[in-house]
């Protein structure tokens, strides 16, 4: 049976802007108890732990959901599969964990951090909500984790009260991730059946999770490469503090969109299988719309806040971050983009070699641009880099998709949505000038250009928008009923 893509999408969706805003929840307070350059060492280390994750997990995550995605409705098949692919995981691993070890604990600059890092690599070998994800069972994912997630946000406020306490800071990271990956595994008896040693196959799955685990190094270059560089270019460690603390806000807004990708994978990898060509152009699409709708209000409304909000939420010493965030926000609209082009339509389709290119040419960008930029603008380079970065990956994906789709009719979609987030940026720009104080101009900027966009999308009467509209009177015509 099917599942309500509407409710997995809000099911992904609240489990990804949850692991994105409890951080953020607590980011005021740590920014001013650790302070930048505390920061900056755990956004470091995090970026090395990060590639080793990569190389140990290859590209089994993405993988793993496709093809559980394709054998939904055949339990014995989907069993076999994965329990080859999680054996496969675990030995691929322990040969990353041990490369960590020794590069990296054993006497390193950070050693005590890296000792506790190497938990993490623990917690993401048994991560399975690939599994759930590919079997469209989000709502099992998203209700275990927030328990996790909010025991570790209270530990935060009552263990860590000093900038000595950078390492029990790391300590609730690494565990929140073990036991929220650990607890999915109690899921599991209901959902597979029996099946013996002898049956798995465990290494057939080498070569495809290669051919995604190419595209994944790329990703991981501009998105986890640049902490890197700004750490290892630059000498004082709060330019990475800055970075990642502007990259927290735009993730969040950021996972409000690549949720839609997480759930509409399996589902259109589904209907590929099944040769349901016109669903599938008919999820593209809507897909899109999306997008725009979402996107350009997001990029307008941060330009026009971050200055005011910046100083509210992360103290003084940081106004750098505005002008990070401010640089970095049209990633919002090419992430999005290329989510819709790459992750919910090449992969799913069997079309990985466009997709591995189109990222590789986003990696090449990226690290050309930070080796340019970084020594001389410091995380202000790596944020200009990012953005063109991401707008090559979504220009060559756009390229391979052209036969696919009306290019002209989807950038005709955002008319409505550019028209409409200009106006709303205009007025949030005038209302910035009014002198109430930042905290109550920021609300009024806030909520006055969310009721402004509202009503230029119905004044435009915007298709999409009243589409939406229609579907909730529905529903609640339903429930009445």
């Amino acid at each position: 049976m099917k599942k309500s893509i509407t409710k997995n999408y809000i099911y992904n969706l609240t489990y990804q802007i949850l692991v994105l805003i409890l951080p953020l929840i607590t980011t005021p307070y740590i920014s001013r108890v650790l302070g930048a350059e505390n920061i900056g060492i755990y956004s470091y280390t995090l970026s090395i732990s990060a590639y080793f994750i990569l190389f140990g997990s290859l590209g089994v995550a993405l993988y793993g959901q496709r093809e559980i995605a394709y054998n939904q409705e055949n339990k014995k098949k989907y069993t076999v599969i994965f329990w080859e692919i999680i054996i496969f995981r675990a030995i691929t691993m322990a040969i990353s964990m041990f490369v960590f070890y020794i590069a990296f604990v054993k006497g390193s600059q950070y050693q005590m951090y890296y000792k506790i890092l190497l938990l993490e690599l623990l917690g993401n070998c048994i991560d399975i909500s690939w599994f759930f994800q590919g079997l469209e069972e989000f709502k099992k994912t998203v209700l275990r984790n927030i328990i996790v997630k909010l025991i570790s946000v209270v530990s935060i406020f009552l263990f860590v009260k000093s900038p000595s306490d950078l390492y029990i800071y790391f300590w609730i990271y690494v565990l929140s991730i073990l036991v929220g990956n650990g607890s999915l595994w109690l899921y599991l008896p209901k959902y597979l059946d029996k099946v013996k040693l002898k049956e798995l196959k465990i290494f057939r799955h080498l070569k495809p999770t290669i051919g995604l685990f190419v595209p994944q190094i790329a990703v991981q270059v501009y998105t986890v490469l640049d902490r890197t560089m700004i750490g290892t270019i630059i000498s004082d460690k709060s330019e990475v503090g800055f970075y990642d603390q502007s990259q927290k806000i735009i993730k969040v807004v950021l996972a409000v969109i690549t949720s839609l990708g997480t759930v509409m994978l399996p589902r259109i990898a589904n209907n590929f299988a099944n040769g349901e060509k016109e669903k599938v152009n008919e999820y593209m699409k809507k897909s899109f719309n999306m997008v725009f709708f979402l996107a350009f209000p997001m990029i307008f409304g941060i330009i026009a806040v971050s200055e005011n909000f910046v100083p509210i939420f992360f103290g003084q010493g940081y106004e750098k971050v505005a002008i990070l965030m401010n640089v970095i926000s049209p990633i919002i609209l090419f992430i999005g983009l290329s989510n819709v082009t790459g992750t919910q339509y090449l992969l799913p389709t069997k079309r990985q070699k466009e997709y591995t290119i189109s990222v590789m040419v986003g990696a090449i960008v990226n690290f050309i641009m930070n080796a340019c930029l970084i020594g001389k603008y410091g995380a202000v380079g790596a944020s200009i880099g990012t953005v063109i970065a991401e707008f090559s990956v979504t220009a060559v994906q756009a390229y391979f998709v052209r036969k696919d789709f009306n290019l002209k009719e989807i950038v005709k979609l955002s008319k409505n949505y550019i028209i409409s987030s200009v106006i709303m940026f205009v007025v949030c720009m005038l209302i910035k000038n009014i002198n109430a104080g930042k905290f109550t101009t920021l609300a009024i900027q806030v909520i006055t250009g969310g009721i402004t966009y509202g009503i230029c999308m119905l004044v435009l009467k915007d298709e999409f928008v009243y589409d939406i509209i229609e579907k909730a009177k529905n529903k609640v015509v339903k429930s009445n009923n």
